[in-house]
């Protein structure tokens, strides 16, 4: 007996012409069954976390967990926040990457996820592809979104001092965003309705970007060196954009996901409460990915070197000083501030983590089947050693949690965790940047 089949995209009909997309059913076959959205959230904080030194007597608010009399793994005050997930939840110690020493100091965001040489690039070149950029090319077919690059300053910067921690395949930085209204609008208002008018202004608009980019690419032959370098970065956005309208015209005629917006506080700025501006961004990472609209998302916190507005949050906190400053504090009071602003950072942190918890995948919550990793691209102080990282959720791919990872005394290179994140996600990719292979013996089951 012929088995029924029924289209992974079937629609009943209703009243007045309107539709709504089936759940999954068994009798779409096992692809779709079995295809749980796989994701990745890569979050970076500058400037390294807390890790007072031993003449300071606060051991207790280093961010790197220790050791209990039993075995145990104790937090340290600055992630006691994470405390409710810690099943969910690993530090890895030890990291670095190779070219890391070779580059600036000041400039680790840019490599945090490339591991690039910025030292010496390639021609023409500054940077190569970030992690969360290869996972979107492997991704973007089944949403709306190929990724969402997020920041606190948005935009790209400039050259070597970026507000992006995304990269894109020719390495040039993705143009990040940080109005949590237009965020929300981009995600969510593109499928206010099917009709043949949205699909002809969309097109409308694509052709639009299309002779921009004719023009600037005829532009682009007449110009100077410094004037060519700026030009990419347009060229880039102009292809950004045109890989978004693309998409929204792809899928515009389905539905998106039911959800409950009413918490979202669309009016939250980075200038504003810092408290109210990261969960409003946490919240649309967390929405977005329930309503699988993106796979793919990275999130700068703040940027390196006393830059951005972000600068000014410890101050904004009733802290000491700026977030730069407290990164080159010396002594014990300063590295007690510093360590409250990791703190506030774990708290932030926490709400996202509560929020992917509580919605649900057909097998499991969110949580469970997306990696985050959280870090920075120096440990303190601008040291590029024992870069502090975490990674939370990820327990459908069979990351094991409850742990505090480190290779004994060696130093383990940091594409290897992108390696074995690729791994995890069912990807089979045999390296990353300049990985030597995947971490054995680790929380990484590949």
């Amino acid at each position: 007996m012929k088995r029924f089949r029924l289209d992974r995209r079937a629609f009943l009909s209703g009243v007045g012409g309107m539709a709504l997309a089936l759940p999954a059913l068994d009798a779409m076959g096992a692809e779709v069954e079995n295809d749980i959205p796989k994701r990745f959230c890569a979050i970076y904080t500058a400037n390294g976390m807390s890790m007072p030194r031993a003449e300071h007597g606060i051991p207790e608010w280093s961010w790197f967990p220790r050791k209990g009399d039993n075995g145990e793994l104790v937090y340290g005050k600055s992630t006691e926040p994470l405390l409710p997930f810690r099943d969910q939840i690993s530090f890895l110690g030890g990291l670095y990457h190779v070219n890391g020493p070779k580059n600036d100091p000041h400039i680790c965001s840019d490599m945090w996820l490339t591991g690039a040489p910025l030292q010496s690039p390639k021609p023409g070149t500054f940077n190569t592809v970030s992690l969360d950029q290869v996972i979107a090319e492997r991704t973007k077919k089944y949403c709306r979104q190929p990724s969402l690059a997020l920041s606190i300053d948005a935009g790209t910067g400039y050259l070597s001092r970026t507000a992006t921690i995304s990269y894109a395949l020719d390495g040039s930085p993705v143009p990040a965003e940080n109005n949590p209204r237009r965020i929300f609008n981009r995600l969510f208002r593109a499928d206010a309705g099917a009709n043949g008018a949205e699909h002809e202004d969309l097109q409308r608009r694509i052709k639009l970007v299309d002779a921009v980019a004719a023009s600037a690419k005829a532009l682009d032959q007449k110009l100077g060196q410094t004037d060519r370098a700026r030009m990419d970065q347009y060229m880039t956005s102009l292809s950004e954009i045109e890989g978004r309208l693309s998409a929204s015209d792809r899928w515009i005629d389905i539905p998106l996901k039911k959800q409950d917006y009413s918490q979202l506080n669309l009016d939250a700025t980075n200038e504003g409460d810092p408290a109210e501006f990261y969960k409003a961004m946490y919240d649309l990472i967390a929405l977005a990915f329930d309503a699988d609209i993106t796979r793919t998302v990275t999130f700068m916190l703040n940027r390196e070197d006393g830059m951005g507005i972000s600068d000014t949050f410890p101050i904004r906190l009733g802290l000491s000083t700026t977030h730069h400053r407290l990164s080159h504090a010396t002594d014990k009071d300063g590295q007690l501030d510093f360590s409250r602003y990791d703190l506030f950072l774990s708290q932030q942190l926490a709400h996202l983590l509560r929020k992917l918890t509580e919605y649900e995948d057909r097998s499991g919550s969110v949580l469970d089947n997306t990696i985050v990793m959280f870090g920075s691209g120096a440990s303190t102080t601008h040291n590029v050693h024992n870069i502090p990282t975490m990674i939370a959720g990820g327990g459908a791919m069979r990351i094991r949690h409850d742990a505090y990872w480190r290779d004994g005394d060696k130093e383990t290179r940091m594409t290897n965790v992108h390696l074995s994140i690729l791994r995890s996600m069912g990807f089979d990719e045999e390296s990353f940047s300049d990985s030597t292979g995947t971490l054995s013996k680790s929380i990484f089951d590949v």
